[in-house]
This record gives C-alpha cells, structure tokens and sequence, in this order.
C-alpha cells in the first residue's frame, strides 16, 4: 500500500520573501566557454586520434620557442578540454569564479591534472576572465589485471575559484527609473498578490502589472537614485503565491505529486490487480542402461492466476487533496497503480487539474 500524505492545510495561508520568486530584468549572469590543455595526467591523456589536442600542444610549444615534430608528440599525460563558467552579476575585475572542466577527447581521466591559462569568452568573442589551476574530481579511480573501482565521473571536474575575472559586465541599476521584476512562474494572482504588497509598502500606485509574469516597478522620488535600498526593502515583503492544480507523474520511478489545490469531480473508482505467474521446471528422463532409448527433457508447467477482489471508492464532487489521499489508500494503490489511476481518472472528464507525465 502506498501511503500518501499531506504537510499543510489546505486553508492555511503561507508566504513567501518577493526576493525568493523574482529576478530583476538586466540582473543576471553571464556564460563563459574556452578551450584549454590540462597537463600532468598520469598516462590517462589523450591518445593518437585525438588529432586537435596533438596540434594544440604543437602550437603551445610553438609560442614558448620550441620546434617540434607533430608526428613525433605523442600525448600520454595531456587531454584537450573546454572549461565553462559563469559571471556572476556585478563581479568586478580581479575577483575569482569557478570553473568546471570537461575533457572532449578520449583521455580516461582528469585526476592530477593541471589547466594551463586558458581564456574565457562571452558570446560577444570578448574575453572576460582567465582560468588556471589543478582540478578536483571529488573522486578517484583505481583499475588492475582483473578489477577496477571508480567513484564519479573522472572526465568532469572544478576548479574552485580558478578564474579570474577580467572584463566587467556594466549594470547602472541605481540610474534606472523602471524596474521591470519577472517572475519565475507563471501566474496571474501572484502578480497581482505582489503589486498590491509593494503599493501598500510604498503607499502609492508605483507597482503596476504587465502580465503573468512581469511587474513593472516605478521608482518612487525618495529612493532616486537608491535604487539598492529600495530592492532590498521590498525583497522582504511577504507574498503568498499561488499553486495550480497540477499533478505530476515519473513513470520511469514511479513518482506521483499533486498540488493542494487539485480537485476531483464525483467519481467512483475500482481497482484490483490480476497476476499470471507461470513456472518452469525442465524434467530430465534418461533410458535404461543399454537400451535404444535416448534421453529427453519433458516440461513441466505450473501455471497460477491470481485476482485480486476489487475495492470500490466514491469521491464525492469537490474533495480536498487529503480526502483524495485516504480514498486512495482506502484501495490500496501503489506508485504505479496510481499513474494508472489518474490518468483514467483525466480521461472520465472527473480530473480538475492539469496531469503532467513526464
């Protein structure tokens, strides 16, 4: 039986920090992407096929004065890899970031190695930060003759704090008279909840809606030019946010979750599992001893059908989250069960919300 259960009333308010469900427009982090070497493998680089990481060293060596024979590089302790990262808003040259490393050619792991300068660039070409440092797998790998044991992924690691930002991404938010706040879901009430919180905070028509998710926020005259203050006073203003009906369904784990604002129309639901289990127990006959006979493997079949009785379940139109949890339990449904359930359920029309399978 799978056992389903509520952590809230369905009538009990809850509020959320506005802080926690918006993000400002133009207020937001940057993807960096480069193509680095990382050095001092422990013979688990890139091999001969890996053309690109062959020439990268090629043209390294190149710039520090050394000639060397492309046919002749072999790369044993060297993997070609691409170190992404993101900047963060409001970063300001000379601070750290990090960066993560992921190897792109057949190198079997990154354990002990080292990124040598490599350059991060925006989408625009620029480059705006300059990674180095030894990596950190949060792993090891250990193989012999005939055992190996691994923990994680050894092509993928971070760099904590292993770039340094170059190139500043301006953002002149106090010069701003409109704000426009986005928020994260979709949702008409929460918006219009928000606005009226922020209008009585400022006691003035200065929040005004756009949509389902954007508010625009005028600037009051005293916090011209305070624009900080006046993001980190309304930050904390309490907002209770709005739940859709929806539930949610894993098939692959077998995960049900409802909203507590879902509803069900007067339905009657009946369920019972049938099970076949059929068994096989080959029987080998040898002949007598020096008679023409031959051996042979008779089956032997044993075959069972189990049917459960079915239970019957009335929902009476209109019942809480908590009420459709006991019915469901009353009958006994598993995970699976349930999947099976309500989407019967979203087909007899009775399902008052939106059903998502994923």
């Amino acid at each position: 039986m799978v056992l389903l259960a509520t952590f809230f009333s369905l009538n009990a308010a809850y509020a959320t920090r506005l802080k926690d469900l918006i993000n400002i427009e133009g207020v937001r982090s940057n993807n960096l992407i480069g193509y680095g070497i990382m050095v001092g493998l422990q013979g688990t680089g890139d091999g001969a096929q890996s053309q690109f990481a062959v020439q990268s060293v090629v043209n390294m060596l190149e710039r520090f004065g050394v000639h060397v024979d492309r046919n002749q590089v072999k790369l044993k302790n060297v993997a070609a890899v691409m170190v992404t990262a993101e900047l963060p808003p409001f970063v300001r040259a000379g601070q750290r970031i990090d960066v993560t490393v992921s190897s792109i050619g057949d190198a079997k792991s990154l354990q002990g190695g080292t990124l040598l300068l490599t350059p991060l660039r925006g989408p625009d070409g620029q480059v705006y930060a300059l990674a180095q440092g030894p990596i950190s797998l949060g792993g090891f790998g250990a193989a012999g003759a005939g055992a190996a044991a691994q923990k994680n992924f050894l092509t993928v690691g971070k760099i904590p704090s292993g770039a340094i930002v170059e190139r500043e991404v301006k953002v002149n938010i106090n010069g701003k008279g409109v704000l426009r706040l986005s928020f994260r879901d979709t949702d008409f009430t929460t918006v219009a909840r928000a606005a009226e919180a922020i209008n009585a905070y400022l006691n003035g028509p200065y929040a005004k809606p756009l949509d389902g998710r954007t508010l625009a926020l005028y600037v009051p005259p005293s916090y011209r030019g305070k624009v900080v203050s006046l993001l980190a006073d309304i930050g904390d203003l309490s907002v209770e946010p709005d739940v859709p009906a929806r539930v949610v369904i894993d098939e692959r784990t077998g995960t049900v979750v409802m909203g507590e604002n879902v509803r069900i129309s007067k339905v009657a639901i009946a369920h019972g599992n049938l099970s076949v289990q059929i068994k096989e127990t080959p029987q080998v006959i040898q002949p007598p001893p020096f008679s023409a006979g031959q051996t042979t493997v008779v089956p032997q079949t044993q075959l069972q059908v189990k049917e459960e009785k079915a239970r019957l379940v009335v929902l009476e139109e209109g019942v809480s989250i908590g009420e459709l949890v006991r019915a469901l339990n009353a009958v006994g449904a598993t995970p699976r069960d349930l999947i099976a359930i309500f989407q019967a359920i979203k087909r007899a029309g009775a399902l008052q919300a939106e059903l998502i399978i994923m």
